[in-house]
């Protein structure tokens, strides 16, 4: 019997390219892998599904289906905090899948089996972190897919990669996970996504696509702290102009008002809000990373929330998996 481990960090979803229907493609996500927090699982072959979690449950019939196999055990050693802005549905799927594959000693081909995962739709950032971490942009969907009605499960390939890179390894990455109600997710969001795509206003993408290929782009790939943080904080308030009816503003609450106190840390660049909420996050260096811990459990303080703040490295590989007789 083959035990394999799989592990993933979470992703930060500085936002998307494009979400009007006016231009020829649709998405493109903007994002980073990091080290921490994680999620974990470990499989084991069975001849039925066992897991004593109702999520890990669902995704473990899909992996047993994709790979037609007869069942699967998995534990969930370590997860990430749900529906914030971490990536967790698409992190613990293609933990499970992959988990699942190597239990019974197949390839998972992640990118191929994602969408029967039910993951990779619109944003293709999870997906890329998972498979080789970094800093990536991705190509989104020729609009003329797009329909107001989300498509059948399955019924989609997950965007390719367009631009991917390493982040120094002296970067850090401050993220704040306040206690307040999760971000949007599953059907709700789905609903919010396409009120927004079918009013979005062109012009901003315009925008988005000038700071991407002047700014963004450039200084990942060269490794400028400053004008990767400037860039990705503006595309996030572009974002947010999107966003704003559908979530109660550039940034949701209470996430606004941590993006408020941390702008005005002077060692903390590119702070903005991941994906729906209600996870912040910004970029500073190892020189730095205590003062702007120490800034972002004060934010929480000033605003009388409780919360967790967590300082890591952008992810430079993918997911570890080790089974019983190889580690990689």
């Amino acid at each position: 019997m083959t035990t394999a481990t799989v592990s993933v960090g979470a992703r930060l979803h500085v936002g998307f390219q494009n979400l009007s229907l006016a231009r020829e493609r649709l998405y493109g996500g903007i994002g980073v892998g990091l080290e921490e927090p994680r999620v974990t699982v470990i499989a084991e072959p069975a001849a039925d599904i066992a897991t004593d979690d109702p999520l890990v449950d669902r995704y473990a019939r899909r992996a047993a289906d994709v790979l037609s196999v007869p069942g699967v055990a998995v534990t969930l050693e370590e997860s990430l905090p749900r529906h914030v802005g971490l990536g967790s549905g698409t992190q613990l799927a293609l933990t499970v899948l992959t988990a699942t594959a190597r239990a019974h000693g197949l390839e998972p081909r992640v990118r191929e089996h994602a969408p029967a995962m039910g993951r990779g739709g619109r944003s293709g950032v999870g997906v890329a972190t998972f498979e080789e971490g970094g800093f990536v942009v991705d190509a989104g969907h020729p609009t003329n897919r797009f329909t107001t009605e989300p498509p059948a499960e399955g019924d989609w390939t997950v965007p390719p990669v367009v631009a991917r890179h390493d982040l120094p390894k002296e970067w850090r990455f401050l993220v704040v996970v306040p206690d307040a109600d999760p971000g949007r997710s599953g059907d709700d969001e789905d609903a919010s996504m396409r009120a927004v795509v079918e009013r979005a206003d062109p012009a901003v993408a315009d925008e988005i696509a000038c700071v991407v290929i002047r700014k963004l782009l450039p200084a990942a790939a060269a490794g400028r702290l400053e004008a990767f943080g400037e860039a990705i904080a503006e595309i996030g308030r572009k974002n947010g102009v999107w966003y704003a009816d559908a979530q109660g503003g550039v940034f949701r609450p209470p996430a606004g008002a941590l993006v408020e106190s941390l702008e005005s840390c002077p060692v903390l660049s590119g702070v903005g809000q991941s994906s729906w909420g209600p996870v912040v996050y910004g970029v500073t260096d190892v020189a730095h990373a205590a003062e702007a811990e120490a800034a972002a459990r004060d934010a929480l303080a000033e605003r009388g929330l409780e919360g967790r703040v967590i300082l890591t490295e952008a992810a430079r590989t993918g997911a570890r998996v080790r089974t019983d007789d190889e580690q990689r």
